[in-house]
């Protein structure tokens, strides 16, 4: 077994409701791939490249599973569909009803054709290291040699110069990455 991160986002409904219900449903679904043993809060984000869209719904699960890196992926992208994806008809960081990103894959570097792990903009990413934080900041990223708490601050510092924050809050500046509160999701 291999412990992997899954990034999670969405802005759009799905199926299964409100982003915040689609995010509930996908990880249940992500039991068909492994075993979820830890969820993060759930966090509001700005939209990143793309601006002119709702605001995302994040979050980031641990996963145990058997799977290796690719199975894990085509797994993942069979929910993402289950849930209305479709990859080809999308702007580029454009909105969507379910994304699933392989984040960190044990202690593994892959760059292969369609799959790089560890994520090629985790530590870019404060809607992405602010979950993962939550659940794994002691976790080494391969590669980066520095745990997950430390990129988080390292990217928090780089953000008082300008670029969004992590707050606790939805009092603070409309582009920060902001924990909330869902009836839907059992952060565990």
């Amino acid at each position: 077994m291999q412990t992997a991160y899954i990034g999670m986002g969405g802005n759009l409904a799905s199926s299964a409701g409100a982003p915040e219900a689609t995010l509930a449903a996908a990880a249940l679904k992500l039991e068909s791939l492994g075993r979820v043993a830890r969820r993060s809060s759930l966090y509001s984000t700005a939209p990143v490249g793309f601006a002119s869209q709702p605001r995302f719904v994040n979050a980031v699960v641990e996963l145990e599973t058997a799977l290796g890196p690719r199975e894990l992926l085509e797994g993942l992208q069979a929910i993402e569909q289950e849930f209305g994806r479709d990859r080809s008809a999308g702007i580029a960081n454009g909105p969507r009803t379910l994304d699933l990103d392989i984040l960190l894959f044990g202690e593994v570097k892959i760059s292969e054709p369609g799959l790089e792990v560890p994520h090629p903009r985790l530590t870019e990413r404060a809607f992405v290291l602010a979950p993962l934080n939550e659940i794994a900041a002691e976790v080494v990223v391969p590669g980066r040699e520095k745990c997950v708490g430390e990129l988080l601050v390292s990217h928090v510092s780089k953000s008082r110069h300008g670029a969004p924050g992590v707050v606790e809050d939805s009092k603070t500046e409309s582009d920060a990455v902001v924990r909330i509160q869902s009836d839907t999701w059992d952060a565990r």
